[in-house]
């Protein structure tokens, strides 16, 4: 049998779900690819974001589709045979890294996300195998540290000795032994975390978080547009700069002048460095 594999989303990051249907239907002696030109007994698309522009199939054809993803079905799960197979890296061999979950879902309930409803709540998961070529491990958990099981994750990753980007830290819940744990680790890029709500001050626990890891190890995302004032926008990347963190702003309108504007000032650092959001705007 013949099955095709088609990344809606483009080949700019792997998915992991194709990766798991891939090694599904190779373990039953499958042709598996993606899906270039041709007839296949089985099709397999996935869309991750909504916005991605959805692909004509043109000359490639199936009698049996099948469409997944976050883009397309909040509640679309794969198959319990093919969801606990370790995801198949040939599928996106350009790439030279990992990626892993130690949990799934998360805590929160943010009405600007949809991982609570997809997910449901922070669950730990068995850590999937790596990629036999790859040189750092991308952490995709939604909130690492709200995994009763962060611990556990942490001496993994010590044990691997490769370098790690982390997706997701919630400094609202990082205690000093977290941050601890955190720093002893390698990261391939700054440590990611995020200011979403302008009324919740997370001056306290950020500055928490600096005692043990270093302001310049540390970049933060600050939405905008969703509930906040231009003047908690501003507030809370000055806020990051007295702390000597890297603020990037995540506009919730793009298309808001506005928006887009104070983003381009904030994310581009040279302006940032040198320009005053009064004299740019």
């Amino acid at each position: 049998m013949k099955v095709g594999l088609v990344d809606v989303d483009g080949h700019c990051f792997p998915n992991v779900a194709l990766m798991k249907i891939s090694t599904y239907y190779k373990q039953l002696g499958c042709e598996v690819e993606h899906a270039t030109i041709g007839y296949y007994d089985k099709l397999y698309i996935s869309k991750i974001f909504n916005f991605s522009p959805e692909i004509e199939l043109g000359l490639i054809q199936s009698n049996d589709i099948h469409k997944g993803g976050t883009g397309y079905d909040l509640k679309k799960r794969l198959p319990n045979e093919i969801e606990i197979c370790d995801p198949d890296y040939s599928v996106y061999p350009q790439y030279d890294f990992s990626v892993q979950f130690f949990s799934r879902g998360c805590i929160r309930n943010c009405s600007f996300c949809v991982v609570r409803e997809k997910e449901g709540f922070i669950m730990p998961q068995k850590p999937m195998n790596l990629n036999p070529n790859g040189k750092h491990i991308e952490i995709l958990d939604n909130n690492f540290f709200a995994n009763p099981e962060w611990k556990s994750a942490i001496d993994y990753l010590l044990d691997k000795k490769q370098p790690v980007n982390m997706h997701g830290v919630d400094v609202r819940i990082m205690n000093e032994e977290q941050a601890y744990w955190l720093n002893k680790l390698k990261h391939l890029k700054q440590i990611h975390i995020a200011w979403d709500f302008p009324k919740i001050d997370l001056v306290p626990q950020i500055t928490e978080m600096t005692k043990h890891v270093k302001p310049y190890k540390i970049m933060c995302y600050v939405l905008i547009g969703f509930n906040s004032t231009p003047e908690q926008d501003l507030y809370r990347v000055e806020k990051l700069r007295e702390l000597k963190i890297s603020p990037f702003v995540m506009p919730y309108n793009k298309s808001d002048p506005y928006q887009k504007r104070f983003a381009r000032w904030v994310n581009h650092k040279a302006i940032f460095n040198t320009v005053k959001w009064s004299k740019y705007k």
